[in-house]
């Protein structure tokens, strides 16, 4: 057993201003997609430049953020916001989902593409290999706050974490997520899209990869206390609600790559 490391939440407090050690992820993860957005702009063929990465990291940031609080509240807490609409606003009480802000981004990028003269494929395509960053910079975050814990393990790497309603050695799943969805898919995504790919097929990947490495991470996680499983006592909201990205990437691929065969 690894003994887990506690660390304050707080990155930085200067008197009653808190700095978060989670909020500081997503500074990462907007700050690493500007830098890497910026790099894939001065390529040839790019369908954005360098100048228009700040409108995108904008727009990028009210879809993550917006649609992260709407599908926490939807798809995880939905009895919670009946109770007390205005637990919608209250953000600093924590509660994000990924699943609500692909959609908001997906949104967004919509919105961003027909303001700059793009199709909607062109943008996102330019746009997934930027992802999976923050993606692992966010589940650290998670492993700081001792959150969104694994499930009871008798590994040799498994964890006690303080937040948990018990003393069990558990699995770090936030970490496992941290490898699939951050370094894994980031490594794929731009390898994959370092050459030229039929539009679409860079979008289609990025759903059909994380889709399979989230169903993946859920066999390890804990689903969350407030749902449980939803069925057959394996099946969880995440692997519900990734099944259909696996689905729609393949199928994205497959007729991105048709469409540019015929």
């Amino acid at each position: 057993m690894l003994r887990y490391p506690q660390i304050d939440p707080v990155a930085i407090s200067i008197g009653p201003l808190k700095i978060h050690w989670y909020g500081l992820t997503y500074l990462v993860g907007f700050l690493s997609a500007w830098f890497l957005g910026r790099l894939r702009a001065r390529k040839p063929g790019s369908p954005l430049n360098e100048e228009q990465m700040g409108d995108l990291i904008f727009y990028a940031a009210l879809g993550v953020i917006l649609g992260g609080r709407f599908g926490y509240v939807v798809f995880y807490n939905f009895e919670l916001f009946l109770a007390d609409p205005l637990w919608l606003f209250r953000i600093w009480e924590g509660g994000m989902a990924f699943h609500g802000g692909l959609l908001g981004v997906l949104i967004a990028m919509a919105w961003f593409a027909r303001r700059i003269g793009r199709s909607f494929f062109q943008v996102t395509d330019f746009v997934a290999p930027l992802v999976p960053i923050g993606l692992g910079a966010g589940r650290i975050g998670n492993f700081i706050n001792g959150e969104l814990w694994g499930k009871p393990t008798d590994v040799a790497w498994g964890m006690v974490f303080p937040k948990a309603p018990d003393a069990l050695v558990r699995h770090p799943s936030q970490l496992y997520q941290f490898a699939m969805e951050g370094v894994l898919l980031f490594a794929v995504l731009w390898w994959f899209s370092a050459r030229p790919r039929p539009r679409m097929a860079v979008s289609g990947l990025f759903l059909a990869l994380y889709g399979v490495f989230r169903i993946v991470a859920e066999f390890f996680r804990q689903p969350d206390a407030q749902l449980g499983y939803l069925a057959f006592d394996w099946v969880t909201m995440g692997q519900v609600l990734s099944l259909p990205m696996v689905l729609a990437g393949a199928a994205m691929m497959v007729w991105a790559y048709r469409r540019s065969a015929a």
